[in-house]
């Protein structure tokens, strides 16, 4: 069993907690205070799991951790944007394809370096995961939602870029928790810059109602430790995991965020919806029973190697 790429499933699962604690906290923060929160929960949570264990803050790849940082964030704040003006179930389902990105894009540079064997079940059990995600959220948008709509696949584009800028950060040796404390630092900075240009431009950026000190504080916490989470492990699947198995996973998170709205909200599924479930589930299944099959066992490293295996980019 591909251990490294089910890292995704447990990601996911982290990032549907984050996802209803935003939605709970919406009604009190605003995107900008969500977005430094956030980064400020995993600056001081890494920091210190860093400084426990005895490492230092040096990094030999600032451009490539900057670089991440900006494909990462600027997906964030595209969509965060989105939701706020689309049908939520057009939103997610727009962000959804940043595994189709994924495939394309290791498509294109294997078919560019005409050395690169392109995984084309795994790409097939991607698309099939898609058609699952519209069956579950049934995503509508209408003419004058164009711009939400093109942030939102601008968004997805940007997150695939920045999923395989973690998995070149990890093939190049970097730490985890590294690449996961610089991108919480990234969090932090944009987020406050996007208070600071609120503050001086007069636009109000403080909810009409503050929220109760206790309930407020227990939410960005919860977000910001389950987001933290959800970094290390999705940064952990996609630097020892196969890229399109670990994409395909990334699925998943649509199923335990529909699951969350049951038990939260109480949404009722229609029949369709719960046939897009099965979809995604039985895709996620096939990919990784794929990949058991044709992943030779995994051999000791030799001294000096980069990575353990097989790399699709």
């Amino acid at each position: 069993m591909p251990a490294q790429s089910l890292w995704m499933l447990f990601a996911s699962f982290m990032f549907s907690i984050m996802g209803v604690c935003i939605k709970l906290a919406a009604e009190w923060y605003t995107t900008s205070e969500v977005v430094m929160f956030r980064g400020l929960v995993g600056v001081v949570s890494m920091g210190a799991l860093i400084a426990m264990r005895g490492g230092g803050f040096r990094t030999a790849r600032p451009w490539q951790h900057l670089w991440r940082g900006i494909f990462g964030t600027t997906a964030l704040w595209m969509w965060f944007y989105a939701i706020s003006v689309l049908p939520l179930a057009t939103a997610m389902t727009l962000n959804y394809m940043s595994p189709i990105w994924i495939a394309a894009i290791v498509f294109g540079l294997g078919w560019w370096r005409m050395r690169q064997r392109f995984e084309w079940r795994l790409a097939l059990a991607i698309g099939v995961s898609f058609v699952g995600v519209v069956l579950l959220l049934r995503p509508t948008i209408h003419a004058e939602q164009w711009l939400g709509g093109l942030l939102a696949l601008t968004s997805s584009f940007l997150s695939a870029l920045a999923y395989l800028q973690v998995r070149r950060l990890g093939q190049m040796g970097e730490a985890d928790r590294l690449i996961v404390f610089y991108f919480s630092l990234t969090c932090m900075v944009s987020g406050l810059l996007g208070m600071l240009f609120k503050a001086q431009t007069g636009i109000a950026s403080t909810p009409a109602m503050p929220a109760p000190p206790a309930q407020g504080l227990a939410l960005l916490l919860g977000m910001g430790l389950s987001a933290t989470i959800a970094q290390m492990a999705m940064t952990r699947a996609y630097r020892l995991g196969r890229v399109l198995l670990t994409a395909n996973l990334q699925y998943s998170g649509v199923v335990f965020a529909s699951i969350w709205g049951i038990l939260v909200w109480g949404d009722l599924l229609p029949t369709i919806s719960w046939a897009g479930i099965a979809i995604i589930l039985l895709s996620g299944i096939a990919a990784t029973y794929y990949n058991a099959r044709t992943t030779p066992p995994a051999r000791k490293p030799a001294a000096g190697a980069a990575d353990p295996i097989a790399a699709e980019i």
